[in-house]
């Protein structure tokens, strides 16, 4: 007999009908939850266990094309993952909502107050179906609960098709049902919220419809892109939310990432609290050697940031060769509230510090602070209680501007009212009012060769600037279709010359030397890096590319691989066994 995993879920959870019939009715009862406003609330609760982890923002980016590591992940190394090694396959969560949609009917609780919390539990289940189809490509609808004997558990897959349409009747009922618009805490559901994650589902569904030609289902991109317009627009028109302290362009957009409060840029966000005992482990993950994955940016992407005049940097000439003490001066003030560089400080022991990259823990020189605290006592252990974004309003924002861009209907008016906005806070001074009319060269020949429109291109220049570390680029670039990009060589700061000590944040005491032969005498404060191309006969995983001089090449001994099986993951090994009419995913 065929079957697949849900069927051994639903043994251990339909046996006994359900959790809540097992317990003592003089606790509680199905009827007590479904015949009382506090019941269905106590109920929906258990909904956001599905919202993201702090892992899964906090080190979402860890497999992005932007960022090194201190190895090459397996998805990427050639025969190192497969169907065997696969996840994600999980159906409880699915079982939870439609349970409470099919119960939620009790006449003694109004309609309207009913129909709140389904469409809670339906932005729920249009979040369980975003994310499983990301993964997996077609999955089964399963819309009711079923029993062990249901023919639906031993089925295959619908079409990506009908499951996303039902994700977007889902997210619609939660838009015009959930009688919130807004929340103090910024921890719930709302029509707000219910909205913006519109813009962010449609916007990927009609990308990726757009740019999987495979699919055949490019006809239909438009409509998924006005749909995702749509949304954010409302949002926008709304006025509850707005940028974060836009005036301040020194501190504002590093300040949303270490905050314990709330600010109208938040739309929904995880929140910690040193009083609760509530804490993630942002510092210890961006500050560790051993503990983290040591995630440091490529000079590849840290060359997308603008000039604060509005233009590229890579239009400057000799950029090629600059020093990370010349490239960093007059950027997009974001990048210095991203990356140590000059006037990056740290509280020690109540003592302000300049804090330079440190290469015992950044292999290309360019160290992310974004999420990390300056109080470096949280450095050691699970210690922050600042608060995560899930939404916030920057991305909504993106969200509009690139819909609009794919759609090629985006005037001067939609651009300064996104771009320009972000742009704004990150102290650039041109090009805020009008879009571009000229495509950037470096945007084409380094990561979208396909793309003439220079509108779409500094759209998705912004999104990786204004999102970076915030768990989004892995599926941008599936979205777009730039898988390539994950197999890139991992590259570094400029380095002129070897044994030569570099003060890499000004701050008058140099910090670090580069040396094929290790030095007689060294210096106080200075990390020595050899970069030969062999150490002890095997070849150096950090490495100059000029041999003597040139850019920083790190673990470009360990081969990555692409292959565009990999937009999808497979469908687990042992899931695959209980029910082959599963079938695989191509060419896995």
């Amino acid at each position: 007999m065929k079957k697949n995993s849900m069927l051994i879920i639903l043994i251990v959870l339909v046996t006994s009908c359900n959790k809540l019939d097992q317990v003592p009715k003089s606790t509680v009862s199905k009827e007590a939850v479904f015949n009382t406003e506090s019941g269905l609330k106590l109920y929906s609760n258990s909904f956001y266990n599905m919202l993201p982890t702090s892992n899964d923002i906090l080190k979402g980016d860890n497999m992005g094309d932007f960022v090194v590591r201190k190895d090459v992940p397996d998805f990427f190394r050639a025969g190192a993952y497969g169907p065997a090694q696969s996840t994600g396959w999980v159906w409880t969560e699915l079982r939870n909502i439609n349970y409470f949609l099919e119960n939620n009917n009790a006449p003694g609780v109004s309609e309207a107050v009913r129909n709140n919390y389904n469409g809670i539990a339906r932005f729920f289940r249009a979040l369980f179906y975003f994310e499983k189809v990301k993964r997996f490509g077609d999955v089964p609808w399963i819309g009711r609960t079923l029993g062990t004997g249901d023919q639906l558990l031993y089925g295959g897959r619908d079409p990506r098709s009908r499951v996303m349409d039902s994700v977007l009747l889902d997210l619609n009922f939660a838009i015009e049902n959930i009688t919130a618009k807004t929340e103090a805490t910024k921890s719930r559901i709302t029509k707000t919220v219910a909205q913006a994650f519109k813009s962010r589902v449609c916007l990927f569904e009609g990308t990726y419809r757009k740019y999987h030609t495979e699919l055949n289902l490019q006809a239909s991109a438009a409509r998924w892109l006005q749909e995702a317009a749509n949304a954010a627009s409302e949002v926008m028109a709304s006025g509850a939310y707005s940028l974060n302290n836009i005036a301040d362009t020194d501190h504002s957009y590093k300040d949303l990432f270490i905050s314990s409060g709330v600010n109208n840029e938040l739309l929904l966000c995880l929140t910690y609290s040193a009083e609760l005992g509530v804490f993630h482990d942002a510092n210890w993950y961006y500050t560790s050697a051993t503990y983290g994955d040591r995630l440091s940016f490529t000079r590849k992407f840290v060359n997308t940031y603008l000039n604060l005049d509005g233009s590229a940097f890579t239009g400057n000439p000799g950029y090629v060769s600059q020093t990370f003490m010349q490239e960093t001066k007059g950027r997009d003030k974001r990048l210095g509230q991203t990356i140590r560089m000059k006037g990056y400080t740290r509280v020690n022991g109540g003592q302000t510090q300049n804090v330079p990259p440190l290469f015992s823990y950044t292999y290309t020189g360019y160290q992310p602070v974004k999420w990390v605290h300056p109080d470096m006592s949280l450095d050691g252990g699970v210690r922050n209680n600042s608060n995560i974004p899930v939404i916030r309003y920057a991305e909504v924002l993106l969200n509009y501007a690139e819909a609009k861009a794919e759609l090629g209907t985006m005037n001067d008016e939609d651009w300064a009212a996104t771009i320009g906005m972000l742009r704004r806070r990150g102290g650039i001074q041109n090009g805020l009012s009008s879009k571009p009319v000229q495509a950037d060269p470096y945007l084409r020949q380094q990561y979208f060769p396909d793309i003439t429109d220079p509108v779409v291109l500094e759209v998705r220049r912004e999104r990786g600037v204004e999102l970076a570390l915030e768990g989004f680029r892995f599926y941008d670039i599936v979205r777009w279709k730039r898988g390539e990009l994950f197999a890139a060589a991992w590259n570094g700061m400029y380095v002129p010359a070897l044994n030569t000590s570099f003060d890499l944040n000004e701050d008058g005491a140099d910090d670090v030397s580069f040396y094929n032969t290790a030095p007689g005498a060294t210096q106080n404060g200075v990390t020595y890096i050899n970069v030969a191309a062999t150490v002890n006969g095997q070849p150096n995983a950090l490495t100059l590319s000029a041999g003597t001089s040139g850019e920083i090449t790190w673990l470009n001994t360990v081969p990555r691989t692409w292959n565009d099986r990999m937009y999808l993951y497979p469908i687990p090994l042992n899931d695959l066994v209980l029910n082959p009419d599963l079938k695989q995913n191509p060419n896995w």
